[in-house]
């Protein structure tokens, strides 16, 4: 790992060394609500350091300058589910308080993000995204509660490369690692796919940028990060204090005409989120690493039909996927996969508005056939109309089939939420809604 973090100081020093001639004496500060949008939109293209250096290439960010955008999600949904309080939609999950029954309406902020984008020459940049999410927040009590209304800083990095002069580049800080094709395309909905194996970490990025390859390693930090990655760090501990995992992607990109583009691509995740033992809880320690891979391609016709596929699974089991208590003791534990298939159309623009329309299935598999946790389906329709390709308004009509919650996936111990021998993971479950809402962003 050494020879990695040396390896990336002496790419830094090279890009660096890059001749700066494009450098505006004039610092440029303002608003460029596409780009914001672009950066700030949370379920589609995912990728934000690759999506910054493109944008730069085509000239949508001044050489030298500060770009501030906002967005917020404010949305009303109902939902309704065949058991009381269990609820599969991933998009919201503000504990049992916010869901007493088997209905939930709701007139809401989903989110709001502020972020700045600096470009500091034509060959550093910086981004920053603060985010306020009640809804999705892992705090305590409702959604109403002190403890989940807090801001924090969703992501940060920094930039190094020109794509107009090297296809190699570097980045630093906290960010989504290329793991895979995570990203949906429904106008608001994360794929299950996304929800499994989506990571966020702090991390150190190289890449090689091409017409035709695409290829990046990512060296993270062990330990319970924000999102899927983890490795053991030391005994009996989740503290991310050592460089000890990364994940490596390469896509390919054989055919991208105005008529017809094709990507395909592999991932590989040297430890994944699934490696606790039993009883599963949220961020607790691994004592042994589960990589993952993933495979996945991206079809688009005549820039206006689009085609997503993916999948990904652990390469082992799910240690804590076994309950060793009667009568659960009888499923072994399993793999955890993952499967996302979407298709997209954009319908007839007017005037300002573009109108798409979308399809997604997607799934999260844990556990053998007939498991209480085996598996949680999502089914979901959308369609948007984006204006000035800044903000959207969308509607979606979801469905979810199976419940099964990481914390406590499998039961518990005793003294703990579940009596032995018994989960709150139920395979019969299944849920329905609407979500209409509004992404305003500047």
């Amino acid at each position: 790992m050494k020879n990695l973090v040396y390896l990336f100081v002496l790419l830094c020093t090279g890009i660096i060394a890059q001749e700066d001639d494009r450098i505006s004496s004039d610092p440029v500060i303002g608003l460029n609500a596409p780009f914001s949008y672009k950066m700030l939109e949370a379920n589609q293209n995912l990728r934000k350091v690759s999506l910054l250096l493109e944008e730069r290439r085509a000239g949508a960010l001044s050489e030298s300058g500060l770009v501030i955008g906002s967005s917020l999600i404010a949305l009303a949904d109902f939902q309704h589910s065949n058991v009381d309080s269990k609820f599969g939609y991933l998009m919201r999950h503000p504990t049992t308080n916010n869901q007493i029954g088997n209905t939930v309406s709701e007139a809401v902020i989903h989110s709001f993000q502020l972020a700045t984008t600096a470009s500091i020459n034509n060959w550093i940049s910086a981004f920053v995204e603060i985010l306020y999410n009640p809804e999705q927040s892992f705090g305590q009590g409702t959604i109403t509660h002190l403890e989940r209304n807090q801001l924090q800083l969703r992501k940060g990095f920094v930039v190094l490369g020109d794509l107009r002069k090297s296809p190699v580049y570097a980045a630093i800080g906290k960010m989504d690692a290329s793991f895979g094709l995570t990203g949906s395309v429904s106008p608001f909905t994360n794929s299950s796919l996304w929800h499994a194996f989506g990571a966020l970490a702090y991390g150190a990025q190289i890449g090689i940028k091409t017409p035709v390859v695409h290829a990046t390693f990512m060296a993270a930090q062990g330990g319970s990060q924000f999102r899927a990655l983890n490795t053991p760090v030391g005994d009996s501990t989740n503290v991310p204090s050592r460089l000890n995992n990364f994940v490596l992607d390469l896509n390919l990109s054989p055919v991208n005409t105005s008529a017809l583009s094709l990507m395909v691509g592999g991932s590989y995740m040297h430890g994944s989120a699934y490696c606790q033992r039993f009883p599963v809880k949220h961020f607790e320690p691994c004592h042994e690493r589960n990589p993952a891979i993933t495979a996945y391609a991206q079809l688009e016709y005549q820039n206006k039909l689009l085609f997503k596929g993916a999948f990904a699974v652990t390469g082992k089991e799910w240690p804590g996927t076994n309950n060793p208590t009667p009568p659960l003791d009888i499923y072994k534990a399993s793999k955890v996969s993952s499967l996302s298939l979407g298709l997209q159309y954009d319908l007839a623009s007017k005037g300002k508005f573009q109108y798409t329309l979308s399809g997604e299935f997607s799934n999260f598999r844990a556990g053998p056939d007939e498991a209480p946790w085996e598996r949680q389906n999502q089914m979901v329709l959308g369609l948007s109309a984006i204006y000035n390709a800044s903000s959207k308004i969308f509607v979606e009509v979801f469905r979810t089939e199976g419940f099964t919650p990481l914390n406590f996936i499998s039961g518990s111990l005793p003294f703990q939420p579940f009596p032995p021998g018994e989960t709150h993971s139920e395979n019969q479950v299944f849920s329905h809604g609407l979500v209409v809402g509004v992404q305003a962003t500047l």
